[in-house]
């Protein structure tokens, strides 16, 4: 692994891990100062997966950065037992408040986690895996590979991992500041890791196949990709 240290920084294959690193702080503030930073709805990812686990019978499942719980709380609402990480003090206070106040808390649990680090589950725990865009936040892909790989030893056989990033079609790549890799940070101080179809391709090793779909959301609009993977 290619990695030196100037000025008391550590860096990795180009990217400045401080930088990367100040992104939780930057959340934890929005998080702070907006109860409902991405509105209270469910996104459209939650309720295509929503779909499909129930169509395959998944009944436990780990969400990786709940942010504020719109999505958590909407997986509750239809039956699912939801173990939610975020790596935010705020976001995991909002979850157990948002499912406490929906009468949903009996079915979420909230914990504040890095997924930088082993995930705090014994082996095939869980029937699936959903994350809205914690996977393009300021992870590198040596981190990326490292949870693809966590994911898989929690996920029973059979399992999915269903997550949704912004690819390098979206109007913000290649703008801002480059933070390495294909990381750019964008307006507002936000890092972002945008995905080629050969990156998702080279994270599903490991599992059985993998499947992608495109959409959009929000203003700009931003263009994502939703893949699911099967251990």
């Amino acid at each position: 692994m290619n990695k030196e240290a100037t000025d008391g920084e550590e860096i990795e294959h180009g990217v400045e891990k401080e930088i990367l690193n100040e992104q939780q702080p930057q959340w934890e503030r929005v998080f702070s100062n907006n109860c409902s930073r991405f509105g209270d709805e469910p996104s459209y990812p939650a309720r295509k997966a929503t779909a499909l686990f129930e169509k395959e019978g998944k009944k436990k499942i780990l969400e990786l950065g709940g942010g504020q719980g719109r999505d958590t709380c909407y997986f509750a609402s239809r039956g699912f037992s939801v173990h939610s990480l975020e790596y935010t003090e705020s976001g995991s206070r909002a979850i157990k408040e948002k499912a406490e106040s929906m009468g949903l808390l009996a079915s979420v649990t909230a914990l504040r986690h890095d997924v930088r680090n082993p995930l705090p589950f014994e082996d095939e725990s869980f029937d699936a895996c959903y994350s809205h865009m914690l996977y393009c936040m300021a992870l590198t892909t040596d981190e990326l590979e490292f949870l693809c790989s966590e994911i898989r030893r929690v996920l029973k056989p059979g399992g999915l991992n269903v997550y949704t990033v912004r690819h390098t079609g979206d109007a913000h790549y290649g703008t801002g500041v480059h933070r390495g890799e294909d990381m750019y940070e964008i307006a507002g101080g936000f890092i972002v890791h945008f995905f080629s179809k050969e990156k998702i391709e080279h994270l599903a090793k490991g599992y059985e196949g993998f499947e992608i779909e495109e959409f959009e959301e929000g203003e700009l609009p931003r263009k994502l990709y939703m893949v699911t993977m099967r251990k």
